[in-house]
């Protein structure tokens, strides 16, 4: 029998869940507790975790050699800071649940442990006892027939609201939602997969509500879940009522129950009970003995996956993607309730997530744009799929860090949300003066002269600033002179609102001459900048009514004549280059009309075939094509997550000549 090494456990965060922990750890067969620490550490600490080292403070424990892994247990919102900070220091984490305050939180954590090697897991402990998988498995044996409903509970009575303690407090994520309602959420998506054949099964909708506090905290709140084969869960939680905690099956042929199933057996072991009661009123018992103390099995199946190389826990114990598909439910559930915490906004989410003063980096390389009076980044950055402070500021804070400088918005996106958030952002870090923003207007059918300042004032009171750096009308109206539209434009170049290069979204080279043109003609401030469509890629019909795209040999001889700078939407031709968009993959209806011909194929071939001698992806090499243009292209990247904003960074390794280009396009 192969012998596992034991894991050495550290602590961070010594309240009463991690007390359980460090006693499932004592019980354990593979794992051993030897430090804990707390930011202010007291001298009872070393009787409540007898035989582990006190530590003050948590940067002390993640610097202890022989700390191997780290159980978090802090509040809710320092759960993602010190989940990252391990990840950095080279610890595998065991995070209480929530792992984070969202699933765009969770992914950063995984980001950093993808990154770092090391393993990261949620810490839902009834997932990993047996009591567990004799549920699944009483579902996938058809015990009670076809599943059709599940009722699941959790909720106890704290007594009266008290804004003192974490339960009620906004800026500690207070509320029964991510207090416990994660697990009557996770138990359904774990019971819906095991009906389905699956491990887990997310839901096609989520409806939710609650009744807040003023405190903002959910004091009581209910969830519907609708999963794509008929199953209807209602999940319902809550700190200040107590619900009755029953988990029910209900299925065609009798219905299942346990009473709080995430205590499995026991704390310290013991006998659960899985009661199936049949149509006519009879009910058997199943009886789960268990010796094992329950966190003890999450402590064993944690510390057996680090010694095996993984990184994630293998099913039914929380893995990645189970962890960001119940964060995404939670984030569903409470969105629908109206509750955005308090440490969410941006008033105090002043940093990046792990909690350090924001610095640029230097990963994206600099670059001059004509008519702008500062360096910027060689890429812009739009973000038009952020609907919270907090999700879209993981992502600009780690876009700044990169040396990203240069932010795409328009006034249409997310009804404004997304100037606003960009506003909120450079505001709460203080880099205004250190950043460019692109801001566009005039969209369809709004398209007048008139339109642009009154639309351009909004703007700017959204982002939170007296001007834009570069300015696009969003689409062109032909049946308006384009005089009409310069001079509407220069009135905001002389006013300062509009302080570098102006131009046309999806503009034809006619109007755009047409515009240089009045502008020299008449002394206005002629358009100094474009933004079409550009990509390897050749967009033969457009993705959006009155879209233009540049790639045809035509548009890239007068761009290089005029030497204007084309900021490039979709410049990486909407996952064309991906392995996921070959010849054979045609139930994506844009992609085929759009990208699909043989002059495409032809160049994806080519670019498939430079990215195998560069040891990259033919995506890294059709941004660097962009990028390597003999005219000014500053391509528009919209990364959802870290990974995909580090994956589009690995075109800046790439340094195509004239000649490769020319390969390219063949």
């Amino acid at each position: 029998m192969t012998t596992v090494k034991t894991l050495n456990w550290g602590i961070i965060g010594p309240g009463t869940i991690a007390r359980a922990f460090a006693d499932g750890v004592a019980h354990s067969n593979h794992s051993k507790l030897v430090a804990v620490a707390s930011r202010a550490p007291g001298p009872d600490l070393a009787t409540q975790f007898p035989g582990a080292r006190v530590l003050a403070g948590y940067d002390a424990l993640l610097a202890d050699k022989e700390v191997e892994a780290v159980y978090i247990a802090t509040p809710h919102p320092f759960h993602a800071e010190w989940a990252i900070k391990a990840a950095e220091a080279g610890k595998h984490v065991l995070v209480e649940k929530p792992l984070a305050l969202s699933a765009f939180e969770i992914d950063a954590v995984f980001h950093a442990h993808r990154k770092a090697g090391t393993f990261a897991a949620e810490a839902y402990m009834y997932r990993l006892h047996p009591m567990t998988e004799k549920i699944i498995s009483l579902v996938r044996e058809g015990a009670i027939g076809e599943v059709r409903m599940i009722q699941s509970s959790f909720g106890y009575q704290m007594g009266s609201i008290n804004p003192a303690l974490r339960h009620f407090a906004s800026d500690l994520a207070g509320g029964g939602i991510l207090d416990v309602g994660g697990y009557p959420v996770s138990m359904a998506r774990l019971i819906v997969g095991a009906a389905t054949g699956q491990t887990v099964a997310e839901p096609v909708t989520t409806l939710g509500t609650a009744n807040l506090a003023e405190t903002g905290a959910d004091l009581w709140a209910a969830a519907v879940l609708k999963f794509p084969n008929g199953i209807v869960a209602e999940v319902s939680a809550g700190i200040l009522i107590g619900l009755d905690n029953v988990l029910r099956i209900h299925g065609s042929t009798g219905r299942l129950e346990v009473s709080n199933f995430w205590f499995a057996s026991g704390h310290r072991g013991g006998t659960g009970h899985i009661h199936i009661h049949r149509p006519k009123g009879t009910v058997e018992t199943i009886a789960i003995e268990e010796k094992g103390w329950l966190y003890a099995f999450e402590a064993d199946a944690a510390a057996l996956a680090i010694r095996a190389g993984k990184q994630e826990f293998t099913a039914p114990g929380m893995t990645w993607a189970d962890s960001l598909g119940n964060a995404r439910v939670l984030d569903k559930w409470r969105a629908d309730a109206g509750i955005e915490y308090s440490v969410e906004k941006p008033a105090q989410r002043t940093r990046p997530l792990a909690n350090r003063p924001l610095h640029k980096g230097n990963v994206i390389p600099q670059i001059s744009i004509p008519g702008l009076n500062k360096k910027v980044s060689a890429v812009a950055l739009g973000f038009e799929d952020f609907r919270t402070f907090a999700s879209g500021a993981i992502l600009l804070d780690a876009f700044y860090e990169k040396g990203g400088t240069l932010f795409d918005t328009g006034y249409i996106y997310a009804g404004g949300f997304t100037e606003k958030l960009l506003g909120d952002w450079h505001t709460s870090r203080g880099i205004r003066e250190e950043i460019a923003i692109i801001g566009k207007g005039a969209h369809s059918p709004l398209c007048y002269p008139d339109v642009i300042g009154r639309q351009l004032g909004e703007t700017l009171d959204r982002l939170k600033t007296d001007h834009v750096d570069v300015y696009f009308m969003h689409r062109d109206n032909l049946n308006v002179p384009v005089g009409e539209f310069v001079d509407a434009i220069d009135i905001e170049v002389k006013k300062g609102r509009i302080r570098g290069p102006w131009g046309g979204s999806n503009w034809t080279r006619d109007r755009m001459d047409a515009a240089i043109d009045y502008a020299h003609r008449t002394g206005k401030t002629a358009p100094g900048a474009l933004s079409n469509n550009f990509a390897l890629a050749e967009m033969l019909d457009p993705i959006w009514a009155g879209c233009v795209t540049s790639s045809t040999p035509a548009w890239k001889a007068w761009l290089t004549a005029r030497q204007i700078p084309n900021f490039s939407w979709s410049s990486q031709a909407r996952g064309f280059f991906t392995d996921r968009a070959g010849r054979d993959k045609r139930d994506n209806e844009e992609l085929v009309r759009v990208w699909y011909n043989e002059q495409n194929f032809a160049r994806r071939d080519r670019a498939i075939a430079l990215a195998k001698t560069l040891g990259k992806s033919p995506i890294h090499v059709a941004l660097a094509y962009v990028l390597a243009q003999p005219f000014p292209s500053i391509p528009l990247i919209g990364p959802r997550t870290l990974a995909e904003l580090d994956d589009s960074c690995e075109a800046f390794s790439i340094a195509l000549g004239p000649k490769e280009v020319t390969a390219l396009e063949g």
